[in-house]
């Protein structure tokens, strides 16, 4: 094994540090024992390290949705906010594939659209629709889109997931149907604060006859789980409704329930960590 792997290894080790004995528990899936390997999250007191590890993750998601087969020619924008200046906020380059995006060619951008570093242009359309979420949600740190397949068709449909499994049950009362400026192009400016307004207090949205969206007030990580999670459920039910039955819903009190248990943006933040060391451990240059 490479040098360069063994060193990557190493960091990630070192991010299996939970300890029930001195941090707060969050979800019933950490361990009350001590001493077990199980993901944990770096503190910083350093801006410039804290700034290098979410630039990580945020390739880590970009190749992430490449696995998944989320690309679309240029479409497709992914961003998390500076740690020093939440003003501005890291994404993907234009027209560079999923799959091609490394630390090096990410770019830094304002609520106007300017890059402030980084030699590649911004998406037009990501620019207009995540910076107006950013700049009118200051708790939202991550957001996601990509133009998929079962998520652009179950848009189409103009309607919320049902509670038809447990994975959809995640969503339940945190997804919203975006009506406005449906199947438009968002590339003018004053198309994005209308979207924004209907991100307050979810972590999902299903913009009709255009796709999914997803937002996190935490990290870069669940923001891209839950959206691979939506994608997902779309098709389920669309899988579902094509047989002509009528499906049996989980209860609104079940599926709050396991909301709670397994939709949280911390759980989507731990389902992540099994993507991240796979393509730690697969795919190197997203370090570059």
């Amino acid at each position: 094994m490479s040098a360069v792997i063994e060193k990557l290894k190493a960091a990630g080790q070192k991010e299996y540090r939970h300890d029930p004995l001195t941090e707060p528990k969050v979800s019933i899936y950490q361990p009350d024992q001590p001493g077990l390997m199980f993901p944990g999250r770096p503190a910083f007191d350093d801006p410039a390290q804290e700034r290098q590890y979410l630039k990580e993750r945020l390739v880590g998601a970009c190749r992430a949705f490449a696995r998944e087969g989320f690309d679309y020619g240029f479409a497709g924008h992914l961003t998390i906010r500076d740690p020093e200046r939440p003003h501005l906020y890291w994404t993907n380059p234009m027209a560079v594939h999923f799959r091609q995006v490394n630390v090096s060619n990410l770019i830094l951008v304002d609520h106007k659209g300017r890059v402030i570093e980084g030699g590649h242009a911004v998406n037009r359309a990501g620019f207009v629709l995540h910076a107006a979420v950013h700049e009118a949600h200051p708790d939202i740190l991550a957001m996601c889109h990509a133009h998929t397949l079962y998520g652009t068709a179950f848009a189409a449909l103009g309607k919320p997931l049902a509670p038809i499994s447990q994975d959809a049950a995640a969503f339940f009362e945190d997804h919203i149907v975006i009506t406005d400026e449906a199947g438009q192009v968002a590339v003018e400016e004053d198309a994005g604060p209308r979207v924004a307004d209907w991100f307050d207090g979810v972590k999902a949205a299903i913009h009709q006859n255009h796709g999914l969206f997803t937002a996190s007030r935490h990290s870069i990580e669940a923001a891209a789980f839950w959206f691979i999670a939506l994608e997902r459920c779309c098709h389920q039910q669309l899988l579902v409704e094509a047989t002509g039955a009528t499906p049996k819903l989980i209860p609104a009190d079940r599926s709050r329930y396991s909301r709670d248990h397994v939709g949280s943006e911390y759980i989507g933040w731990l389902h992540f960590q099994t993507i991240w060391n796979e393509l730690v451990r697969t795919e190197p240059d997203m370090f570059d």
